[in-house]
């Protein structure tokens, strides 16, 4: 990994670079979940390059891993401005013109918000793991249950390790999906705006969410689309069947295109 900042407006990101960069092949983005970091991603970037031959960027947003901090509570409308105010400016602060946003939870939500905006000039293609698109109860019952051992248990101190503000981290993710006026969170309506090729995985075990989002995306994408349920997989099935979620995320990038490196 070459680790480094970017400066966008409301301060400095930290940043991750493997393989090749921009100005030699097209660059896989990674957005990470809701208690996601650079570091969090683990080994699956690395893995990434060697299989696509692309580069692969990832960054900490605003109040995790070693990016600054942002105040809280965060909006209702914050996967929102991630996707149309932060993103274009980091990826114009790294020089990224031809991409694949790899988006995992709350991080394939603001991937699939943004490619529905109609800013599609340096995309090429979507990839969302165990992404939200509507809200489930099932995604609430397991909210409030990792509050109680972020409170109670050692999630928090485990959670530490990886977040300069772990309570910003926690907290702007989970108060925000517990407060009552997010059980409206739906993005359907920005689906059929997406252009690009889309690959949608999702853990059969996943206890975040079920198969009812990957059936909201192929009810209202109109972009050609491939959908994989990972068996035995939870809420990060690069992390708990990292060998078939990376094979098929390679594949899908072999048979882009714009797949191959220029």
């Amino acid at each position: 990994m070459r680790p480094g900042t970017i400066e966008v407006s409301g301060g400095t990101l930290e940043t991750g670079w493997w393989g090749p960069v921009p100005a030699e092949a097209p660059t896989l983005v990674l957005l990470h979940e809701g208690l996601g970091s650079v570091a969090l991603w683990r080994d699956v970037p690395a893995r990434l390059a060697a299989a696509t031959r692309w580069g692969v960027f990832a960054y900490s947003r605003f109040g995790y891993g070693h990016s600054d901090t942002t105040p809280l509570p965060r909006p209702m409308t914050y996967m929102h401005d991630e996707a149309l105010i932060v993103l274009p400016q980091v990826l114009r602060a790294a020089g990224i013109d031809r991409a694949v946003l790899v988006g995992h939870s709350d991080g394939g939500s603001i991937a699939a918000i943004y490619a529905g905006s109609g800013v599609r000039s340096t995309l090429l293609g979507l990839v969302t793991i165990a992404a939200h698109f509507v809200v489930e109860d099932l995604n609430l019952v397991s909210i409030r249950q990792i509050a109680a051992a972020y409170e109670t248990g050692g999630l928090r101190q485990r959670l530490q390790r990886y977040h300069r503000d772990v309570d910003a981290a926690f907290r702007g993710w989970n108060d925000a999906w517990l407060d009552p006026r997010f059980r409206d969170f739906d993005i359907s309506g920005v689906l059929p705006h997406i252009q690009v090729p889309i690959l949608a995985l999702q853990g059969t075990d996943d206890p975040y969410g079920t198969d009812v989002q990957l059936r909201v995306l192929e009810a209202n994408v109109r972009a050609p689309i491939t959908t994989q349920s990972i068996a035995g997989a939870k809420h990060s099935p690069h992390l708990e069947a990292p060998d078939t979620t990376l094979a098929a995320i390679a594949c899908f990038i072999a048979k882009l295109p714009r797949g191959a490196t220029t």
